[in-house]
């Protein structure tokens, strides 16, 4: 027994000898540590006394609660909204007047085809108004499973998910994918929808100037020699590129073949918003990616919502199967939403049949945007912003005022003076204090097929006669 326990000791004492000198250090500052703890002297926290009846009294009188929104101010004009009556269709009712529509995102004026309409109200009498539950919990019809397949066979990728919230689309992908410590390289012009996805990614945000090949590339080579740096970090770092198809606060269209080649040359993800974009550009109405004749495989995965070209709504992401799978557990917006009513799942499904059996609506649309945005050409003291074969595009104040309540209260104006004569716009509306690059403030021209060509030209003629009246007078009257 005595030999045993020297055997035991020798082994110790060499283990002590063979042990490495950061080790032996560990142990003897642990060892410090608890006999430090362990003879310490313990303190008890100081002893308020209480207060009187009177001294509570004295403190609820003196606390002010900070108010849940900020103090407006009583000179403040109060908001003011246009009241429709009836379909936002070629022709609506505002305020109780019949105006052309040049405000709504019906491109191809489905919103009010008897076919979709047909099939809205057979699906109402089958499924019933709603679903009263999200896909995981008995919101999953065959309806929106046919949906699913349709729209993934009409844009060429192996499957698509539906969400029956537009704006919901895309902002709970970005978080599905991108996670804390992830890098995401994003246009300035991106719309809300996308910032607020990523502000719910939590992901690391590098914004590139709009439609600046030059300067994203200059940031995903600043990450480059990062990640030479340290090559460990580098590994476990997703990265992405975020950006719309046809932007809705420009007008404009991303060059995504240099996006691609960007993509493949330094290693990112590619994530697609085709909302404007989806149903206008292509000759089937596919998108940026038929625009430009890019293998929609180049793209890691397609966003847009089914509230403009498809006039139902709700929203869809597509691609490889893999990718979109992962949304069906990680897409917010999809596992806690209740899922989109049948009946907006039908009227989508028949809105793709006619895009389908009828691709001139695609050309027609582009041919009354060229014809509208070359009429508007040449206005003293407006700007006409976006592409000519977008459906929607701005018209913005030449110059500013400098004051950009002043530029919003010209640009109302404008509208007023057209919407008296029948022509309905609209101005584009921002959070002041939540856009991450505030827009100038404008007016959204917005372009449908069932415009005429007399429609065209007088609502450019309204335009230019407000501009002139209502800028003119503005000059004169400083």
């Amino acid at each position: 027994m005595a030999s045993g326990q020297q055997w035991v000791l020798v082994e110790m004492v060499q283990a002590f000898y063979e042990a490495p000198a950061y080790h032996l250090i560990l142990e003897g500052f642990l060892i410090l540590w608890i006999v430090r703890l362990l003879f310490s002297k313990t303190y008890k926290l100081q002893e308020r006394s209480d207060l009187t009846e009177k001294e509570k009294e004295e403190l609820i009188e003196d606390w002010q609660p900070e108010p849940l929104v900020p103090l407006v101010s009583k000179d403040h004009p109060p908001p003011k909204y246009d009241v429709v009556s009836g379909p936002t269709s070629h022709k609506i009712i505002v305020n109780g007047k019949e105006c052309i529509n040049f405000a709504s995102f019906n491109f191809l004026g489905l919103l009010d085809n008897e076919r979709v309409k047909n099939q809205a109200l057979t699906s109402l009498r089958k499924y019933g108004v709603g679903t009263c539950g999200p896909r995981g919990f008995y919101g999953t019809f065959d309806v929106h499973l046919e949906l699913e397949e349709r729209l993934a066979k009409f844009m060429r990728t192996e499957e698509a998910i539906i969400y029956s919230y537009g704006f919901a689309t895309i902002a709970s992908a970005i978080p599905a994918y991108s996670k804390r410590g992830d890098i995401v390289f994003v246009d300035e012009a991106a719309c809300f929808s996308i910032q607020k996805g990523l502000q719910a990614s939590r992901s690391n945000i590098k914004y590139f100037k709009h439609n600046d090949m030059d300067d994203l590339e200059r940031l995903l080579k600043e990450l480059e020699t990062e990640d030479q740096e340290n090559p460990r970090k580098a590994r476990v770092t997703r990265r992405f590129i975020v950006v719309e198809g046809l932007y809705i606060n420009t007008g404009d269209i991303c060059p995504l073949p240099e996006l691609v080649q960007l993509k493949y040359k330094y290693k990112v993800r590619i994530l697609l918003e085709e909302s404007l974009s989806f149903g206008v550009l292509g000759e089937h109405g596919r998108g940026v990616t038929e625009h430009f004749g890019v293998n929609i495989d180049d793209i890691d995965l397609i966003s847009a919502n089914m509230e403009n070209s498809l006039a139902s709504i709700g929203g869809f992401c597509c691609g490889r199967s893999f990718v979109i799978d992962h949304q069906r557990l990680s897409g917010q917006g999809y596992c806690f939403s209740a899922s989109l009513p049948p009946m907006l799942a039908a009227a989508a499904i028949e809105a793709l049949n006619i895009m389908e059996e009828d691709i001139d609506i695609f050309r027609l649309l582009r041919d009354k945007c060229k014809h509208i945005h070359s009429a508007l050409q040449g206005i003293s003291g407006l700007e006409v912003v976006g592409e000519s074969i977008s459906p929607a595009f701005h018209l913005q104040l030449e110059k500013s005022t400098g004051s950009r309540e002043l530029d919003v209260k010209l640009l109302r104006g404008i509208i007023d003076y057209c919407m008296n004569r029948q022509i309905a716009l609209t101005q584009a509306h921002y959070l002041d204090k939540e856009e991450r690059f505030l827009p100038p403030p404008s007016i959204r021209v917005v372009v449908t097929i069932e415009q005429t060509e007399e429609e065209l030209e007088k609502a450019a003629s309204l335009i230019k006669e407000a501009a002139q009246h209502i800028l003119q007078h503005t000059v004169l009257g400083h």
